[in-house]
Formats: C-alpha cells, structure tokens, sequence
C-alpha cells in the first residue's frame, strides 16, 4: 500500500519498514484521519479532572494534569534534548505514571518509542539499541545500572524519578505549559516493539500510530467493553505490548483510569484489586492460578472484567477462577507482530478450552503446509490478518511470518463446527513419539488437574528409540515430597486422564519455571536435571 506523507525528520524507521509486497494484506479501520497523533487522541478522552494515571500509594493523575505533563516532556524532548520526528527514544523503568508520561510525551513529539521491561539485562538493551539505532533514552532512577552497563555509543541517558535538577520531570515542570504535538501521519511509526525473546535474536515489530487506536478500537471496544468508571490494572510491563494496550491504551480510549505499578507478586496484586478498588484486570494465567490460593482472603467485589493472555489458558483453570469469583475470564491471543488481541471472546460467547472467536475487524483460519484453508476439527498453523500486522524492523524472517498477505503466528490451532478456535500448540513445541504427534499444553492440562501441581511444562526430549519423549516439568505445593514415589503417583494420575502414549515418561520437580515479563512460559530454558524419573 502507499504511505502518506511523513511528518518524519528520521526517516530510519520508515527506510527499514519490509518491502511492499512482503507485507501482511489489511483490513484497515475507516473514519481515521491521514494526520493522527495518537498520543494526542488518547490524551483528549476525558474531562481534565478525572483520574487517568495512578500509583500504588494512592496518588492520582487528572487527564489535566496527564496532559499538561506529557505536553511539558514532549516540549524538553525537542527543545533541550535535540530529539526530532522519527528519532527512536528507549523507554526503560518499572510500571508507573511517570513512565507512562514519558511514553505519551514521545508520541506527542513525533518520535518513535521503544519501550523496554526493567528486567532486561545490558547485552538485551545493547542489542536493541543497535538495531533500533537509539541514541535517545529516558530511564527511570532505579533501572539505569544495567542501561550504563550497556556502554551503547553516543546514548544520551535522561533519567525521571531523581528528584535532582537533571531529573527529567523538573526539568520539564520549569518550562512553558503549552505545547503543539506533531502532525504526524496515520501511517508514521509510533513505536517499535522488540519480541520478549522466547526464542533465538529480538525482532523490531514496527507499528504505526493508526494501529494503536485500532487495537482500541477492536479488541477493548467490541470484546473488553470498557466503562469510564473502570480502574485498570494488571501484571504486563508497558514494555511489553500486552501491557502498553490493556494498562494504557484501553484504558485512555476509554476515558477510564489506570493503575500503574511494578509487579509485586500475587499477593500484592490481590491487595491492590482490594485496595483500589480495581474493575479490569489484565495478566497470564500463571498469575490467575497464584491468586486462587489466596482469592478467598481479598474482597474482589470490585472486579467485572480479568482478561487472561500470554500463554494458553488451561479448562480447569477457567472453571476454578469462575467458581472462585464468579467472573468468566476472557482468554485471549495476541502477539507483538500485531500488537495485540486479534481471538477473543467475552460473557456468553465464552467456550472454556477454546481461545474464542476473531475479534470484529479480524479474520481467522487454520492452514495446511500448502497454505490453504483445512476442514473445521482438523490441526494446522493460526492465520490472521486486519487492521494491524507485522512489519519487522529490517529483517529477513518478514518473509517467513508473512504468507499470502497473512500473519502466521506460530501456533497449531483447530477450528470446530461454531467458529470457535481451539489452542493445540506452539507449531515449534509440538513432541512427535513413536510417530505420535502430541501437544505439549493437553498434556499440561491433564497434569494440573493433579491437586498437588501448581504449575507444568511439557517439552521432548530426544530419544533413540521413539525420536523424542515427553518430559514433565512440575512445581509441586510446598508440603509434598519430590521423589519417585510422587512421581510415580502423579503420572499413574495422568494416565487415566489421557492417552498413554501422551503420558509424560520423565518427570522433573523444580522450585520454579522459567518465564518472561508476561508470564510466558519459556520451554527452550528447561534441560533434565538431577530429579528426574525416567519410565522404560
């Protein structure tokens, strides 16, 4: 498709997007206008005194003042920092109002944002900075160390949160009230999202401002359904784009509120749901399962809506939450190649073990090797395609996600008689024994339905007689031994939960599982150790 006009100076964003016909086809949204700010769209939601932003101690940001102080950064960014339309500014520091000012104020001032989790480690910010040639970055106080570590040449680091003449936010309070955002176009890019790393090098998925307000205006607007008087909250760094839609975007479409904070375990987001009252919830179903032990102690009268992704959300988890609170949870999938959640379902709609229906403005289906569509109950690879999609940052593996104007994902789905799409597997996590062919998530499920397993990952392992064999990776309650014995019992469980070619043959204990910022499971990480009980 042919671009607008930039408002872009740098134009390194757009020179590297992936050539015209590698791109995915769109089903773009009517009625957006061919210059658009979106952080400029987002800020002018709400009346300027109700609560858009605030933090865990209870201090509350007015979109007036939201909109005064993303005004003030973007006006410091141009006129005292030297960063010019299309100039890259990396994001760094754990959830917070602060955080979330700086990610708008770049928007308003025409730049591209890369937000980045605070976890991340100096060769990850290397790297990104590298690909992304970042020679701006805006770091809270407490997440430099690892940023300086780094040693990116000619970076020039800006912290928040000092409380120091340099510091950022003073700098900005001190100057004029009134700033002009940049007209950007609807096509300019807005941000570059860097995958969480699962697996093998990042990859820059560039997206333009029309798609942020486009993942607004379908998934939070057809499937989540916000309310102005909702207070979001949630797990998912803004650094990843989990996080950036459902504890930012959504909430300021909506003209709701947004609770902002670092992850502090289970525990404390129970007692923030309690504490402030939250209404829309956003995590993994990791976090979901850890707060079942602890639900019953916490009034969460509060909540309406918990929307669960990252990872693939297990029958009997759905059905233990519902009995718990009485909430349906909404599952979901996304991923950063398209922004956000393109397969949902909510309320009635929802069939427990399936991920949902296309979410409006979306389209589905599950393809064979040849590419072509297979019949309804039969497994292959998830295609989607809508008003967002993947454009990789220079880089070659655009051709391998983007087929026939569709998004592969990377996920073996089936699709059953209703339209409903049904999780199967990551296409790579897929275990083939003995000619078997066995996803790895049913065996999880089978084995989580044991009461003394907290958590399960299933991966293979090479074998010489069957090519591979099904290895279990538990977390077991506290007060249960690991040893053979358990071991033993456990997989005798399993087997009378599925077919005894897909029980686990080796079970592992661990203390915990390796999992990114989200939640998401990360298999590669998981090697056989010492506990371990092979079965002939």
């Amino acid at each position: 498709m042919e671009l607008m006009p930039s408002a872009h100076v740098d134009t390194f964003a757009r020179d590297h997007l992936p050539p015209a016909e590698q791109w995915p086809e769109l089903c773009p949204l009517p009625g957006y206008p061919r210059r658009l700010n979106c952080g400029a769209e987002l800020l002018r939601s709400a009346p300027d005194g109700r609560t858009a932003l605030l933090d865990r101690q209870g201090r509350h940001w007015p979109y007036g003042e939201l909109r005064l102080r993303a005004g003030q950064i973007a006006r410091t960014l141009t006129e005292d920092l030297g960063v010019v339309p299309g100039n890259r500014v990396l994001l760094r520091g754990p959830n917070s109002p602060e955080l979330a000012a700086c990610w708008l104020a770049v928007m308003l001032a025409g730049a591209v944002a890369v937000t980045v989790p605070a976890g991340q480690r100096a060769h990850e910010l290397a790297a990104i900075c590298r690909l992304a040639r970042i020679r701006h970055a805006l770091c809270d106080v407490r997440s430099t160390e690892d940023l300086a570590k780094a040693a990116v040449p000619a970076l020039e680091l800006t912290v928040f949160g000092a409380d120091t003449e340099h510091d950022l936010l003073r700098r900005a309070s001190a100057g004029p009230a009134a700033h002009t955002p940049v007209a950007t176009s609807a096509d300019d890019i807005a941000l570059i999202a860097f995958t969480s790393g699962t697996t093998g090098r990042p990859k820059g998925c560039m997206h333009f401002h029309r798609d942020v307000l486009a993942i607004a205006d379908t998934f939070s607007a057809h499937v989540l359904r916000p309310r102005p008087e909702d207070i979001f909250a949630g797990s998912p760094p803004l650094g990843f784009t989990f996080g950036l839609g459902g504890l930012l975007v959504f909430p300021l479409r909506a003209g709701a509120s947004a609770l902002l904070a670092d992850w502090g375990g289970p525990d404390r987001l129970l007692a923030d749901i309690q504490r402030h009252r939250i209404s829309v919830l956003f995590t993994a179903p990791t976090a979901y399962r850890a707060m079942l032990e602890q639900a019953a102690a916490y009034d969460l009268s509060s909540l309406r809506r918990c929307v669960s992704a990252g990872e693939h959300l297990p029958a009997p988890l759905w059905e233990a939450w519902r009995r718990a609170t009485g909430l349906r949870l909404i599952n979901g999938i996304g991923a950063t190649e398209l922004l956000h959640i393109f397969v949902s379902a909510a309320d009635e709609a929802i069939r427990p073990g399936t991920t949902g229906l296309p979410v409006p403005g979306f389209q589905a289906r599950v393809i064979g090797p040849d590419g072509r569509p297979v019949a309804d109950g039969q497994p292959g690879l998830l295609a989607v395609r809508g008003p967002v999609g993947c454009r990789y940052l220079a880089d070659e593996r655009q051709r391998e996600y983007v087929r026939d104007g569709w998004n592969i994902t990377g996920d073996t789905y089936v699709r059953d008689a209703e339209g409903y799409f049904r999780y199967v597997a990551r296409a790579d996590d897929m275990i083939v024994s003995a000619g078997h062919n066995i996803a790895g998530p049913e065996v999880e499920e089978a084995l989580l339905r044991h009461p003394d397993v907290l958590e399960a990952a299933v991966t293979g392992e090479p074998d010489e007689r069957r090519g591979m064999v099904v290895v279990a990776h538990l977390v077991l309650r506290d007060s249960v031994p690991r040893n053979r014995r358990t071991a033993e019992e456990i997989r005798e469980f399993t087997t009378k939960e599925i077919a005894p070619y897909k029980v686990p043959r080796k079970i592992e204990f661990h203390d915990s599982l390796p999992r990114t910022a989200t939640g998401k499971l990360q298999r590669f990480r998981l090697r056989p150790g010492p506990l371990q009980w092979p079965r002939d």
